[in-house]
């Protein structure tokens, strides 16, 4: 008699997340360079479009704790500007996961009061897909307990020429463009700049991503591959800010040998 094939194995209960650790200060906006998911699945001697595959599943934890925190806007950067000179296969991996996501996740994000934004070239992306992000923003656009900001065909350098290109085509003229106008012609018009910038899979360099926005960010690099960046991961992140001293070009007043400021910055 013929015996009926094993049922799978079920998925371990959802364990609850580790306590909040007490900060100092929380950033209201943290950006996250997701990198790594290659070098993931290589030492797993699995494809990389499965360590893309296995980063996606990694989203809904990482948003709930910075959630669960206060932060109130999150940036993930997804695909770059240069990502499309990878292999064809790998970026059409990459586009059809982000489709997937979209349908997988959206719902969640809407129930949890989540506002979904994209920055980037939309329209460089197929119709079908410029589509569904659309709808996602307009399904999401009153929610107010997070912005989460998806960085998908995305580059740094791209989006201040397109600001430039913006600010000709409106006629304004060179003696009234200021940083303030600038950035209300970037994509992230209307969000407040990063203030902790994180970078997975242990590099140390921006790789095109918030450079005008990032001037000021702290900017916190961990080893832990994309994957893997789990809760306690993110306290350590949020811990090394809240220890740092923002100063913003300025001297705290107990390390100043003069006890006014220049003012203008000019003198």
């Amino acid at each position: 008699m013929p015996t009926s094939a094993p049922s799978p194995p079920r998925p371990a209960p959802a364990q609850e997340p580790p306590p909040l650790v007490p900060l100092a200060r929380v950033p209201v906006h943290v950006a996250i360079i997701m990198d790594g998911n290659g070098r993931w699945a290589r030492q797993r001697g699995l494809p990389r479009l499965a360590g893309h595959r296995a980063g996606t599943e990694n989203l809904r934890r990482v948003i709930r704790r910075f959630g669960d925190y206060g932060v109130k806007f999150l940036t993930l950067y997804a695909f770059s500007t240069e990502n499309w000179l990878r292999p064809k296969r790998e970026v059409e991996g990459l586009l059809r996961l982000l489709r997937q996501v979209i349908r997988r996740e959206l719902q969640h994000l809407h129930e949890n009061g989540i506002r979904l934004l994209h920055i980037g070239r939309l329209e460089g992306l197929p119709p079908r897909l410029q589509q569904q992000v659309r709808e996602a923003m307009d399904l999401t656009k009153d929610n107010e307990r997070m912005t989460l900001t998806i960085a998908f065909n995305y580059g740094g350098r791209a989006e201040i020429v397109d600001a430039v290109r913006r600010i000709v085509a409106a006629g304004i003229p060179p003696e009234q463009v200021d940083e303030q106008v600038v950035a209300a012609h970037l994509y992230t018009a209307g969000l407040p700049d990063p203030d902790l910038i994180i970078r997975t899979g242990g590099e140390m360099r921006l790789s095109n991503f918030l450079l005008w926005q990032g001037a000021y960010a702290e900017f916190y690099s961990t080893p832990v591959y994309w994957p893997d960046f789990d809760e306690d991961d993110i306290d350590q992140a949020l811990l090394a800010y809240s220890r740092r001293k923002r100063r913003f070009g300025r001297l705290p007043e107990d390390e100043s040998d003069y006890p006014q400021p220049c003012g203008d910055g000019h003198r």
